[in-house]
């Protein structure tokens, strides 16, 4: 399988030229929340103007009361100073609180809209994708982005605007010292320059390994017993600590870079102070500026360290959200391949006859030099089944995926009832395919939510008659019954357990066209008897298309097509294929000896009925 860690190239060098551009493009995820930021910037800008006031008060105490050594004034001076810092207090909190709901609402709504891109991208999209990327970039990146959107871009306005009023009132206060504080913003320009160059590139790095790393551990959690079964231990974990070892070198790097330039950050500021402490004695000894000027231009200086110290944070923070914008940006702007046409139709199941036909179809797979399927001309007529036969890697299961349109045809077209199936809603089209795997894939929630997953409003009654039809119906002896939790993968039941469990699911609510891939092929030979009996019934009332690799499961099959080099090289009755198709005969003599000897034009009946095995605790195994 294709992997992809770290996005199209291209979009990554588009990226390093234009580092913000996509974080940009993520505003409207603000537009709701603009009133509540407008609202905390002002009482921000309350909080910080509150601040501000506090040095001034402190001079006006300096040179009058403290300076005339009178008492009088000093009382409602000091009030008003505290006054100022508890209403600064009361500001910050309110800001804080009302903050950290429109953060949540803004994360909430990127990753809904994340999620339901994923959704509809193709099946081909998440065949290159490792799902630890896709992982990653749905949970934290959306928390490094939340956190810059809500946070970093509220505290950049407001530092910056602290920044400015606090040197225009130090330059009021005195000039040349003012402009000297001013002039100290050149080298903290280049600093953080070079800072956010270097750390955009090393957070991208960062955030792809912990890609890597996800994908690795997920991996490993989903096969663990093969893991156990072949001793693997060591060597994966091996494999991990690689992954994890340059995760953490990456990471020291990052905070090598952060603590380099926090701490000429925070060297400029304080080199500042120390020439304006001399300076501004100097100046108020020779009576240029009185000791409450100097007072309250140091205290206001002091007011600027914390804004340049956190600036280091706060680009650090703009700088890993805009490599986070880039990765969410790379899945957004993936477009879905397969969408409904404009004027698409919903075809309700009781109007749909169930005439399939493939005219002149073909197939390649994204990137491959040679197509998969060629010219394939089928007719399934409305209640026939028709079973689909050749080697492993044919094309078999892809002729299958195109039916619901998991993948597109690269050519020629497939119609139902004359309707090709483009000119079709998804939803609709997908109501009235049940389609039922080689693999089954059961969910991480209860027994009936898994079976109901395509008829959420399936009756009890209808949900039993699709047990008994798939022999199934030890889920009714699980610990809750029908309520009891699966797990993920289903890895709490057996494979033939999962696999009845997933034909009742395709067969429940009567689709009009099944798409089977080999669903038997988990069961022993007793219980695929009693399935393939029942599904006699359904099939009678559906048109099916069935890949089948056991000569008995062919029996369900009105007419049987060979498959081979990407085309229908034969087409027929299985005992007119027997007889004439050298090819045909050649591929069922090579089935294994556990799916029973090679049929024959007069093996094709009824299977007998047999009853399942029970291991004691009343759950079926297969």
């Amino acid at each position: 399988m294709l992997v992809e860690s770290d996005g199209d190239p291209a979009a990554r060098v588009a990226a390093r030229r234009r580092p913000v551009h996509n974080l940009w493009r993520l505003r409207r995820y603000l537009r709701p929340y603009v009133a509540e930021f407008v609202w905390l910037l002002i009482a921000g800008l309350a909080g910080t103007a509150a601040g501000i006031a506090v040095p001034l008060v402190v001079q006006r105490v300096v040179d009058g009361p403290v300076a005339r050594h009178d008492p009088g004034w000093l009382l409602q001076l000091g009030g008003l100073a505290l006054l100022l810092g508890v209403v600064e207090a009361v500001l910050i909190f309110i800001r804080r609180w009302v903050q950290s709901s429109s953060a949540v609402g803004m994360e909430a709504a990127l990753r809904a809209d994340v999620y339901a891109h994923l959704q509809r991208l193709p099946a081909s999209f998440h065949d290159r994708w490792q799902s630890g990327q896709l992982l990653s970039r749905i949970t934290s990146d959306l928390s490094v982005i939340r956190r810059f959107l809500s946070f970093g871009v509220f505290f950049l306005v407001l530092n910056l605007t602290t920044y400015l009023v606090v040197v225009v009132l130090l330059i009021r206060l005195h000039l040349a010292l003012g402009l000297l504080v001013a002039a100290s913003t050149v080298p903290l320009l280049l600093i953080t320059r070079r800072f956010a160059r270097h750390y955009h590139t090393a957070s991208r790095r960062m955030q792809d390994q912990q890609g890597d790393v996800a994908t690795l551990v997920e991996e490993t959690a989903q096969g663990l017993r093969t893991m156990k079964a072949y001793g693997r231990g060591p060597e994966l974990a091996a494999r991990f600590a690689v992954g994890a070892r340059t995760l953490h070198d990456t990471g020291v790097g990052k905070g090598r870079l952060l603590a380099n330039t926090a701490a000429l950050l925070d060297l400029v500021p304080n080199l500042t102070l120390g020439v304006v402490l001399v300076a501004g004695a100097a100046a108020a000894a020779r009576g240029v500026l009185s000791l409450g000027e100097l007072v309250a231009f140091v205290s206001l200086q002091l007011m600027l360290i914390w804004p340049v110290q956190t600036l280091g944070w706060i680009i650090a923070n703009a700088q890993e959200a805009a490599t986070a914008a880039d990765r969410v940006q790379e899945v957004l702007d993936t477009p879905p391949q397969i969408v409904d046409t404009p004027g698409a139709l919903a075809l309700p199941r009781d109007a749909v006859h169930g005439r399939l036909r493939f005219e002149r179809v073909a197939f390649r797979y994204p990137g491959a030099t040679a197509p998969v399927l060629r010219e394939i001309d089928l007719t399934i007529e409305p209640g026939e089944t028709l079973a689909l036969v050749g080697a492993t890697g044919c094309g078999k299961s892809t002729l299958l995926s195109l039916v619901p349109r998991l993948h597109e045809v690269s050519g020629g077209r497939i119609t139902l009832d004359g309707h090709d199936l483009r000119d079709l809603r998804l939803n609709s089209l997908r109501r009235l395919v049940g389609v039922a795997f080689e693999e089954p894939t059961l969910f991480s929630m209860s027994v009936r939510e898994n079976l109901t997953l395509g008829c959420p409003d399936a009756s009890d009654e209808e949900v039993r008659a699709a047990l008994a039809l798939a022999q199934a119906d030890f889920a009714y002896d699980l610990p809750w019954g029908l309520n009891t939790r699966v797990g993920e993968q289903g890895l709490s039941l057996s494979g033939g357990q999962r696999q009845r469990l997933a034909l009742a699911r395709t067969v429940l609510g009567r689709p009009a066209l099944l798409v089977l891939d080999d669903p038997l092929s988990a069961l022993d030979v007793h219980t695929e008897a009693l399935v393939e009996g029942a599904l006699r019934q359904v099939l009678r009332d559906s048109t099916a298309l069935l890949v089948v690799h056991r000569p008995s499961t062919i029996a369900l099959a009105d007419r049987v097509a060979l498959l081979d080099g990407g085309r229908i090289t034969a087409i027929g009755r299985h005992s007119e294929l027997l007889a004439t198709v050298p090819a045909y005969r050649a591929l069922l003599a090579a089935e294994p000896a556990s799916a029973g000897p090679p049929a024959s034009a007069g093996d094709i009946g009824p299977p007998p009925s047999v009853a399942p095995t029970s291991d004691g605790r009343g759950l079926v195994r297969s």
